[in-house]
């Protein structure tokens, strides 16, 4: 009995060395790298920080966290922040938000609220932190512009992320689930001026196998965002109403950003949608009348008159549908 006494005593004092070292170097690495932002130009504050949890955990916490990177012009600001681990598994991470938020990018600042956000991260064992598995998510997510007292909301997202099989790039799966999507009053009124959708949109989802250039690790928030080099779009469906949008293809994508590849839209009930972009002068009316005669024939050729299948190329910074050009590509860079 007191053989199995001192040992209970000896693992104890050794479990609380091990957790007083553990948390004193990870208070210690946190101070050090905001030090390090601070030194590279960075807005890098908190009021207060501490790491606490004893004797199995390891939770960081933060009080009026303020970052503000000058290279892009992003910067983010709570009133406070939590990074959790298990002190016997630090490299299983549970971060959490607080209930509002502020982002400001250079176009505009924006005031984010949400009840329960979080993300489950698990990072490599090693310094860089490398990402392999991703699951955040968020309820009654609203965003207002600063300023401003219209706003978006979403009933709920979900956001995942996991490492794939790669070659020479490293390679990530990525989905999105966003349910119940209120767009501001102005938009919808915008978008849809005589009232003929609901005002949520039921449902959208997203499922795609990303290669970027570098890995996801701590070198994305210090120093620039990994940028994709192929997207294996999956499915893209948004659901408003009777109207419904997917979409999937295959592009690969330059040091400048653009994309070349196919993708393929399905627009079911895709009249009462180019009726809604006339109504919202998104297309001029001479436009429209001849986009709906050639989708006419596309549908009539695909045999369904109200499922539209419309095959498009990116390439040489243009989209086309055949031999037509349609507009700009869009430029897929991360800032």
């Amino acid at each position: 009995m007191r053989l199995m006494f001192t040992a209970l005593v000896v693992l104890a004092l050794g479990w609380s060395i091990y957790w007083a070292i553990g948390s004193g170097a990870g208070q210690k690495g946190l101070e050090t790298w905001f030090e390090a932002r601070e030194a590279e130009g960075w807005v890098a504050e908190y009021s207060e920080m501490s790491v606490e949890g004893f004797p199995n955990r390891f939770d960081a916490k933060f009080e009026d966290l303020a970052l503000a990177d000058p290279d892009t012009g992003l910067a983010w600001e709570a009133p406070h922040f939590e990074i959790l681990a298990l002190s016997y598994q630090p490299n299983h991470l549970i971060a959490v938000w607080p209930d509002s938020q502020r982002i400001a990018t250079p176009l505009a600042k924006y005031d984010v609220t949400s009840d329960d956000m979080r993300a489950s991260l698990r990072v490599a064992p090693q310094s860089d932190l490398a990402l392999n598995e991703l699951t955040l998510t968020a309820k009654t997510l609203t965003v207002a512009e600063l300023g401003q007292t219209e706003t978006a909301r979403l009933d709920s997202l979900t956001l995942a992320a996991e490492k794939a099989p790669s070659g020479d790039l490293p390679r990530y799966r990525l989905g999105v689930q966003a349910d119940g999507f209120t767009p501001s009053d102005a938009w919808q009124k915008h978008l849809d001026p005589n009232g003929r959708l609901p005002e949520k949109l039921d449902q959208m989802r997203i499922d795609m196998t990303v290669e970027f250039d570098k890995p996801w690790n701590i070198s994305a928030i210090e120093e620039a965002r990994p940028q994709p080099r192929m997207i294996d779009l999956k499915s893209a469906e948004a659901q408003w109403g009777q109207l419904a949008l997917a979409m999937a293809g295959k592009v690969t994508v330059d040091d400048q950003g653009q994309p070349e590849g196919d993708i393929t839209i399905k627009a079911r009930n895709w009249r009462d949608i180019l009726q809604l972009a006339r109504e919202a002068e998104a297309l001029p009316p001479s436009l429209a009348d001849t986009a709906e005669s050639a989708l006419s024939l596309l549908a009539q050729m695909s045999g369904n008159p109200t499922t539209l299948d419309i095959p498009l190329t990116l390439r040489g910074g243009r989209v086309w549908l055949g031999p037509a050009p349609l507009g700009p590509a869009p430029v897929l860079r991360l800032r």
